[in-house]
């Protein structure tokens, strides 16, 4: 019979997920992935951050769709790669999760635009990769006390890391988007994840590069 069980780092990468969303908060205990209500943040291998998102109905279904095989927008459209994906940083937002729905939503989103500032203040390209527009606030939001963990394994880490490894899946990253752009009617948003994505490659195609000596591989003498 076929083997149907996912490739065994996939499976521990997936572990790691959830014992992540399994910590408890430090106040009141609760698993952080339990909130219905809360804001996330994706960074990559050079701590970059790459994604700004947030969720009304369950921070661990929602995460999960991203990064565990159930495919969201972010991934269908090649904005978002979750093999890119190193570390996550959730804000649980269980306090507002005895609200009317509209008043969490404004809660939700005013802290994900506090996210979003700061995630753009971090980013070496003051850019992240969402394709949709963030309402703005005019003041931050008051956060919840932020949990980020590292979700890559040790076993695979260092390889995962790996710059020649990262190039490679960048640009095939860009070229699903712009073939997918090429194809499509598509917002004014998704064609500056293209932009910020090429940014991204030759920024690290860039290092990659510097790291050799101007004369390596030369021959001629």
């Amino acid at each position: 019979m076929p083997e149907t069980n996912p490739p065994s780092e996939v499976l521990s990468i997936r572990r790691a997920i959830r014992q992540f969303l399994r910590e408890t908060t430090s106040d009141e205990g609760r698993p952080i992935g339990s909130a219905r209500c809360g804001v996330y943040a994706f960074y990559d291998y050079d701590g970059e951050p790459i994604y700004v998102g947030q969720t009304v109905e369950s921070l661990s279904t929602r995460i999960g769709r991203h990064l565990t095989g159930r495919r969201s927008d972010a991934v269908a459209k090649f904005v978002l790669d979750p093999f890119e994906v190193a570390e996550i940083e959730v804000w649980p937002l269980f306090e507002v999760e005895d609200l009317p729905r509209e008043q969490q939503r404004e809660l939700v989103d005013h802290s994900e635009y506090t996210v979003y500032q700061t995630a753009l203040s971090e980013s070496e390209f003051g850019a992240v990769l969402n394709e949709g527009a963030i309402p703005e606030w005019e003041e931050s939001a008051h956060l919840p006390v932020a949990y980020r963990a590292r979700i890559i394994p040790e076993e695979l880490y260092e390889e995962r890391k790996h710059p020649d490894i990262r190039i490679a899946r960048r640009a095939q990253t860009i070229a699903n988007l712009a073939r997918l752009i090429s194809e499509r009617v598509v917002s004014v948003g998704l064609r500056q994840t293209l932009l910020v994505q090429a940014q991204r490659l030759e920024w690290l195609a860039s290092r990659r590069f510097e790291q050799f000596d101007e004369d390596d591989g030369d021959s001629s003498g």
